[in-house]
């Protein structure tokens, strides 16, 4: 991310330090995460000592510190959806990405995490790329929805 966009971003909230979580949502969404240029840029704008920035971007798991796909994939692993086959789900996306939970694969195409509840239990198994949902997913199925974004 260049600083011209991270300018615009800080500018956007006025500079204003309150607004410094809002401002790191939006570094996130653009890039998928949070670039050390672009946070030195923003403690430098905003008057907040690095430490604070880091302590956030650290705290709160919507943020990372590493590049992440292009493509997130969350699969819920809560009661509802393991009964009902998501590890068998979740074996399916390992296999075919190559990747383990909390992992990004080389080519930045893919990040996987697990997640507890998508919210969506009657659902289950759930399966979550890039905010859209994939209800009651058995291994064919799974192949084929990732199959999608290749």
């Amino acid at each position: 991310m260049d600083s011209a966009r991270t300018d615009q971003i800080i500018d956007k909230h006025h500079c204003e330090p309150s607004s410094l979580i809002q401002v790191l949502l939006e570094i996130q969404a653009e890039n998928h995460w949070l670039p050390r240029e672009a946070l030195e840029r923003v403690a430098a704008r905003l008057q907040v000592p690095m430490t604070r920035i880091q302590h956030i971007a650290t705290f709160y798991k919507a943020f990372s510190l590493v590049p992440k796909g292009r493509h997130e994939i969350h699969i819920c692993m809560g009661t509802a959806c393991h009964v009902r086959g998501a590890q068998r789900v979740l074996d399916t996306v390992q296999n075919m990405t190559g990747i383990k939970p909390g992992e990004t694969d080389l080519d930045l195409k893919f990040s996987l995490e697990t997640v507890n509840c998508l919210g969506c239990c009657a659902l289950g198994p759930v399966l979550e790329i890039d905010g859209k949902t994939h209800g009651k997913m058995a291994p064919v199925e799974t192949a084929n929805v990732l199959k999608n974004y290749e």
